[in-house]
């Protein structure tokens, strides 16, 4: 009966070897499949008459040929692509948009061109022309930055949308993962091979890579465990459901579904590249295109609010509506200061300057309103969280620099000289020059002179008013301001002061209200010009000074083209600008690299894997026909044996 034995272990073991030779060849093309390998063992030996007779062959099971060190790797790095071309597609999408390749359609021509024309505008501040292609170029830009605000907002509720999409993928395969870990287990507890099974499992898994980094970790049965940045993802059997969200910083997360407590950090696949997308590349995007519409809306505001147009001074002003009455919640945020409001008596020509204080934790539109109507000539009122100057009948107001007419204060005494100042002060602080009178004498006599010591106390010029000055002569202390002098007599160390003003507005309130503002609006998305401006072109504010006819506004607006800005990290707009763009495409560059990189060791990776668990149908032929053979001469060999026994039965 042994001999029986040996010769049934034998056709087993080579009908088995068939069939997993026919299941390696059925699944040579199948996405994940791992060749099967028959394992095979001599049977136990006996003695019979002093003789070791062999049992036979024993099948010890089927093994998967795998190396888990290539298919960690592969799980790793197809983690890696898939992030890294989620991100490059979205990237170049974003730098496409930018336009920057095509000449003549981007941003940074936009920008350039508005400087521009501000610039020949203070050739020309008082022609309408120039004006309006001012206006023209403001628009243009503005229209360009919405263009760009609006594409990266759309680019970041589509991140989101995809996100969820790829969530519900992803749960969708812990699901599957769980299911076959369980039917997995049933059939190893149960003694049957569960390879084909182990392989769709890791296929998924695979599949999951793809999507957002995993780790693994194998348990008893053949089970797999799967984690997803330290989530649970599947735990045996069991599937955790994901989903993904805004967490408070309006940054997106993944957290297990009814947790809230998300995970902004995840890497890896095309989720984890969703997220870098949303959180850090696109968000660094948009918000370096915010900061540089903010910057531009913030400062040309600021310079403009402060100027005059060829229209002249105002007799009422409204502002936009704010959010918040409160000026500590205003954006972009005001800072305790001044406000300098030149009120304008239209029926005598007197002039004066009226000092207003702010208080961010204190002052409301409405307390900001009752400081401005308790100056003569003016009232304040406001509705809709809009902030409404109006001058009474017989007067106009502005927030002009200017200089006024007349000293501000002075000691002079006895029959002194009538003392003109004009000008357009060129600094850029606020300071009183103090005006000292050396010797005593009569204006244009003797050695008169004038000591003029700015705000910190140095004397900045020393003015020649005795002998070779006739009177009315103009005089300039260095700074923009000059000052002329009547007939009259002086007196040594009497003295008279120049307010002179390089900003009327320290608190940013006028700015940040919508008073006589150029642009509107405080990011990308937003920026536009005010309607006030493109409705009456004669109010773009190019002059400071008090005839209103100079172009000292118009040179400052054009200045802020060169002009470090310290919000923009000490650039200038368009270096700010240009080196948004050259980031982003560096930024393309190195993903391009690090996918075509990935992509390399990726392909050596399955070269590798495939040398292990490929199927090769030539080896597998080679091998199916030794079992083939095998099974022919086991059988020969049985009914050898066959032949033999019914020999020695005729014999008895």
């Amino acid at each position: 009966m042994d001999s029986y034995s040996v010769g049934l272990s034998g056709l087993d073991a080579a009908k088995k070897g068939i069939d997993i030779i026919g299941n390696n060849i059925a699944n040579a093309a199948t996405a994940g499949y791992h060749r099967q390998r028959i394992e095979l063992s001599p049977a136990y030996m006996s003695e019979i008459g002093g003789i070791l007779l062999g049992g036979g062959v024993i099948y010890e099971g089927v093994t998967r040929l795998i190396d888990n060190f290539i298919e960690g790797e592969l799980l790793r790095q197809g983690s890696s692509l898939g992030q890294v071309s989620q991100e490059l597609v979205t990237l170049r999408t974003v730098e496409n948009s930018f336009g920057e390749l095509s000449t003549g359609s981007g941003l940074s021509e936009a920008i350039d061109k508005f400087f521009n024309a501000l610039q020949d505008l203070s050739a020309h501040p008082g022609e309408s022309v120039w004006q309006g292609q001012a206006i023209s170029a403001a628009e243009a830009m503005a229209i360009r930055f919405r263009t760009l605000g609006e594409f990266l907002t759309t680019s970041e509720t589509q991140i989101i949308l995809e996100a969820q999409n790829t969530v519900g993928l992803i749960n969708t395969l812990l699901s599957e993962i769980a299911e076959l870990n369980f039917k997995i287990k049933t059939m190893q507890i149960a003694g049957g091979e569960a390879n084909n099974l182990q392989d769709q499992r890791d296929q998924c898994i695979t599949e999951l890579s793809n999507l957002i980094g995993v780790q693994t970790v194998a348990r008893e049965y053949g089970v797999t465990d799967v984690t997803i940045g330290g989530l649970p993802g599947v735990t045996g059997n069991t599937a955790t459901e994901l989903e993904v969200g805004l967490d408070e910083a309006e940054e997106l997360g993944v957290t297990i579904v009814g947790t809230y407590n998300y995970r902004t950090d995840l890497e890896g696949g095309r989720l984890g590249g969703l997220l870098a997308l949303k959180n850090e590349l696109i968000y660094e995007i948009h918000e370096d295109l915010d900061d540089l519409a903010s910057e531009i809306i913030q400062q040309i505001n600021q310079y403009h609010v402060q100027g005059v147009g060829s229209s002249g001074s105002f007799t009422e002003l409204t502002g936009w509506a704010m959010d918040d009455e409160d000026l500590a919640d205003f954006v972009p945020p005001v800072v305790d200061g001044k406000i300098y409001i030149r009120v304008t008596n239209t029926s005598t020509g007197e002039i004066t300057r009226n000092e207003v204080d702010v208080d961010v934790s204190a002052d409301s539109l409405t307390t900001l309103a009752a400081k401005i109507t308790a100056i003569d000539g003016l009232s304040a009122s406001v509705a809709s969280s809009q902030l409404r100057i109006q001058a009474d009948p017989g007067y106009e107001f502005d927030f002009l620099p200017a200089v006024l007419p007349e000293p501000t204060a002075s000691t002079l005494t006895g029959a002194p000289p009538t003392i003109s100042v004009s000008g357009v002060y060129t600094g850029t602080e606020n300071q009183t020059f103090t005006f000292t009178v050396i010797g005593t004498g009569s204006v244009g006599n003797g050695t008169l002179q004038l000591e003029v010591e700015n705000g910190i106390g140095e004397v900045i010029a020393t003015l020649n008013v005795g002998a070779g000055y006739a009177a009315g002569d103009t005089l300039e202390i260095g700074n923009g301001i000059k000052i002329s002098l009547s007939t009259g007599d002086l007196n040594d160390s009497e003295t008279f002061e120049v307010d002179a003003f390089g900003d009327t507005d320290t608190s940013g309130v006028l700015a940040a209200v919508g008073l006589n503002t150029f642009f509107s609006g405080n990011s990308a998305l937003d920026i536009a010009v005010c309607q006030e401006i493109s409705d009456e072109p004669a109010r773009v504010a190019t002059a400071l000074g008090a005839d209103m006819t100079d172009n000292a506004n118009a040179l400052r607006l054009a200045g802020l083209k060169e002009q470090s800005l310290s919000a923009l990290d000490g650039l200038a707009p368009g270096e700010f600008y240009r080196r948004l763009v050259t980031n982003l495409g560096q930024t393309v560059s190195i993903k391009q690299i690090r996918e075509d990189n990935t992509e390399v060791i990726i392909q050596n990776l399955v070269e590798q894997q495939a040398e292990i668990s490929g199927v090769d149908i030539n080896n597998e032929a080679a091998q199916m026909l030794l079992f083939e053979q095998m099974f022919q001469a086991i059988a020969k060999y049985l009914n050898t044996v066959q032949t033999a026994i019914d020999s020695i039965i005729e014999i008895l």
